[in-house]
């Protein structure tokens, strides 16, 4: 079995979008063993992971980083959000009640912990703020763990 996390940028244009979940489809369906995916469900790259392993027959498994988290997605993630957490194998729930920086970060390390790998969709630049896949990525590679980086070609963030 191989326990996969993701972290990525939120907010990806259609385009760039498509470009990641090619990707990452391809990444996941070289995976010879049973495959669980741990994800956030935020908007962007959590999303699309998320959707690409249960589409591959994976498992999913949602970390859920505060109670008003889903509140804090942009409307327009709610229905994806809503769909992947329905189709999740197992719900972890941090004891955070608002959406914030640090709940997010906290969410990032306790996918870290049950995972094998992060897979991590990411241009290269620093966090945008404190949590964002930069300060995942510094995480992973200080813990020792294995991390993937997933850019193509022609992808760009607004």
């Amino acid at each position: 079995m191989t326990r996969i996390a993701i972290s990525g940028h939120r907010g990806l244009p259609p385009d760039t979008a498509d470009l990641v979940d090619a990707e990452i489809r391809a990444t996941l369906s070289g995976e010879t063993s049973a495959l669980v995916g741990l994800s956030c469900l935020a908007d962007g790259a959590d999303q699309i992971f998320a959707r690409a392993v249960l589409d591959l027959g994976g498992a999913l498994e949602a970390v859920i980083p505060a109670q008003h988290y889903r509140d804090g997605l942009p409307a327009g993630a709610h229905g994806g959000y809503d769909d992947l957490f329905d189709h999740a194998a197992h719900v972890h729930r941090l004891p955070f009640v608002e959406s914030t920086s640090e709940s997010h970060m906290a969410a990032s390390r306790h996918m870290l912990d049950g995972a094998d790998e992060l897979l991590a969709v990411w241009d290269g630049e620093p966090a945008r703020g404190y949590g964002g896949t930069a300060d995942v990525v510094a995480e992973a590679r200080a813990r020792g763990m294995r991390v993937r980086v997933i850019w193509p070609n022609g992808a760009h963030r607004d």
